[in-house]
């Protein structure tokens, strides 16, 4: 029947495809097909996006006779052109047959037709920087340097909207780990020294609040928060085991995993020794205590691979019954978060082994790390997949049995996760790729076929993810991508929503990084390239909350920040850590797979502090697993001179960088490092 008297507001996406000024209207064809008319009037209003800095970028050349007395369709000829992409937002109205849209908010994604802002050389810079300064301002006020004290007095991981201090007063490990993870990637590509000081601070003090090593020196555990006595006894209490919803009372795999991203990206930058060792330690903790190989069936173990979500602190085993529903449990977290957490990371400074006195005992690591590497991508591209869905499965038992009654979750699948496969896969065939290319060079012609074929075979589990999301996960109307929705729907359409059809800060991070990677990883191929800007456009309109500096957590479907509770918090999770990822990786992937045209040059750099030591002499600093060919060192800077030839390497492939000629500053012993790179376009 028809809807009469129906009004919404309403927002939608897509490419203008006809200009009509006598009505004056035009229409916008999204990316389902449908074709809507908007009309235009003198309510209307048409803005170029604008980044976190808050600049107008509007630079939308007045048009060439367009009827100057008539600013309704002066402003059409100005700013619509057919082919060039739009949002709008505005009023829908039905009332039997008729039907009206009138645009209230025009969105241009650039100023010329044919380009695109978030593809910019100092877009995603700008937002690091804006997001970094407003965290340190928020947790420091004014302060330029920073110290262990800093972060136990003033550091929390709950603030609210205003980045103002709650009651609580609670400093969870796994939360301060992301923002080290934000304040070492603000250093990674901006070189300010403002993140690099607060960056050693916090890793100071993560390190020696939460860390928990076992009694003969081989294990480290990291406990889950602290909280400060603000009444009575002074003072403060740690809690070991997890106070979240969802793992009350247990050691859950994914909070140690994270411990590790914020260690490993300043390891990255630094080469810091005893962070290093730390890194290693929590990595022998999760081969000793919530590995399954297949001899762990002696200690009553399954033996079918992966790691276990959880485990009891007292007993230190997943099989506890006092584990409820977390007992004998495996799940996305604890077998694909590895990768992005802090694998890719560890592997890129440790392959090829780097040059020094350490490299035996860096050689065992790095086996430890591509072994797991192997065994989670193996797991994910044969266990998650599921045909008779679209989204794979999220939670196992520990037989690999799917789990469908776990709480919340039930038989519902989180679309980010099936996004967050479909990127990281991709990343991990393009190391299986550059391997093979290694391993073929030496003449190992079988190694080097099984790493083509893995690298195939998790390209296409990517890639199938990414083709069923564009219509199962992401908003083909307006743009940005969906929460959660059932695995099964049983309303006869598309997608049937768990709960609301609103969309999430982080979701949007895993589908912009897995489009633009897969764009990179199918030359040709421009699908991929728009659906990434499709979800790039809408982050960048609707996600930046651009009056504090940050980025609104959750939005409704059309793009409104929901600010309500907890979702108008500035903590835990969003405080930083996906959109500094996000940031960081969009400008790599952008700088290295899209052509940047009009005379702009697809060149970044990074910035390194390398503590001077005999154990490391060289420095990998390869931003990301890329297939060979796709990058190149341009120039190095070291110390402030520029020393390219001699220490950048006649193989273009070839990313180490020695150090062992180069003097440490005479105040802490760090080598400044400057490298730039420049993309190679593919054949």
């Amino acid at each position: 029947m028809p809807l009469h008297g129906f009004t919404q507001t309403m927002t939608l996406a897509g490419q203008v495809v006809s200009v009509d000024p006598a009505k004056p209207a035009f229409c916008l064809q999204a990316r389902s097909g449908d074709v809507y008319e908007v009309v235009v009037g003198p309510s209307t209003n048409y803005q170029v996006m604008t980044n976190l800095d808050q600049i107008s970028r509007d630079r939308v050349p007045d048009p060439d006779g367009a009827p100057t007395d008539d600013g309704i369709r002066f402003a059409l000829a100005k700013y619509i052109a057919i082919g060039r992409p739009l949002f709008v937002g505005g009023i829908h109205q039905i009332n039997g047959q008729a039907t009206s849209f009138e645009a209230r908010t025009v969105y241009l994604l650039h100023s010329a037709p044919t380009r695109w802002l978030f593809e910019e050389t100092h877009w995603w810079l700008v937002q690091v920087t804006q997001m970094a300064d407003r965290i340190l301002d928020h947790l420091f006020d004014s302060r330029r340097d920073y110290t262990i004290d800093d972060f136990s007095k003033f550091y929390r991981t709950d603030l609210n909207i205003l980045g103002q201090p709650t009651n609580d007063t609670v400093q969870e490990c796994a939360v301060l780990s992301r923002l080290l993870y934000d304040l070492s990637t603000a250093f990674l590509i901006t070189g300010a020294e403002r993140y690099f000081l607060a960056a050693r601070a916090a890793m100071r003090y993560l390190r020696q609040a939460f860390r928990s090593s076992s009694h003969d020196g081989e294990y480290c555990f990291w406990a889950y928060g602290r909280r400060r006595n603000v009444e009575g006894e002074k003072g403060e209490s740690l809690f070991f085991a997890s106070q979240g919803p969802d793992d009350q009372g247990t050691i859950p795999l994914y909070e140690q995993i994270y411990a590790l991203a914020g260690l490993t990206q300043y390891y990255r930058l630094t080469l810091d020794a005893d962070v290093l060792e730390d890194i290693r330690r929590t990595i022998n903790t999760f081969q000793a205590f919530f590995h399954d190989p297949p001899d762990a069936t002696s200690k009553g173990f399954a033996g079918k691979g992966g790691y276990y979500s959880h485990i009891d602190p007292v007993t230190m085993r997943p099989d506890s019954i006092a584990l409820g529903e977390n007992f004998r449990r495996k799940n996305w977290n604890s077998i694909g978060d590895h990768i992005p957490a802090y694998l890719v990371n560890l592997i890129l400074t440790l392959d090829p082994l780097p040059q020094g006195t350490a490299r035996g005992p860096l050689d065992k690591l790095l086996r430890c790390c591509i072994s797991i590497l192997e065994e989670t991508t193996d797991l994910i591209v044969e266990k998650f997949p599921d045909p008779k869905s679209d989204y794979v499965n999220e939670r196992f038992h520990d037989d690999w049995t799917p789990d469908h009654t776990y709480r919340w979750q039930q038989n519902r699948a989180v679309v980010g996760h099936n996004l967050k496969i479909a990127w990281n896969l991709t990343r991990c065939a393009s190391y299986f790729q550059m391997r093979s290319a290694r391993r073929r060079a030496l003449g190992q012609v079988q190694d080097s076929a099984a790493d083509s074929e893995r690298a195939s075979r998790c390209l296409a589990v990517a890639r199938s993810l990414g083709d069923r999301m564009a219509t199962a996960g992401l908003d083909v109307q307006r743009g940005g991508i969906f929460d959660c929705v059932e695995r099964e729907p049983t309303n006869g359409m598309p997608i049937q929503f768990a709960w609301g059809n609103t969309k999430d800060f982080w979701q949007q991070e895993q589908g912009i990084l897995a489009y633009l990677i897969l764009h990179g990883a199918t030359p040709g191929n421009g699908q991929y390239l728009g659906l990434a800007r499709e979800c790039e456009a809408f982050w960048n309109l609707f996600f930046l909350d651009r009056e504090r500096q940050g980025y609104y957590f959750r939005t409704t479907e059309d793009g409104l920040p929901i600010i309500d509770g907890q979702y108008g918090m500035k903590s835990s999770h969003a405080i930083g850590y996906h959109a500094f990822e996000l940031a960081y990786l969009a400008h790599v992937y952008t700088r290295t797979f899209v052509a940047a045209g009009d005379g702009a040059d697809n060149g970044f750099s990074l910035h390194f502090r390398v503590l001077k030591c005999a154990g490391q002499t060289s420095i990998n600093v390869l931003p990301d697993f890329m297939t060979p060919g796709r990058l190149t060192i341009q120039k190095i800077i070291a110390n402030g001179v520029d020393e390219t030839d001699r220490l950048r390497s006649p193989n273009p492939d070839d990313f180490q960088i020695s150090l062992a000629d180069l003097a440490g500053d005479t105040r802490d012993g760090t080598i400044s490092l400057v490298v730039q790179f420049d993309a190679i376009e593919p054949h």
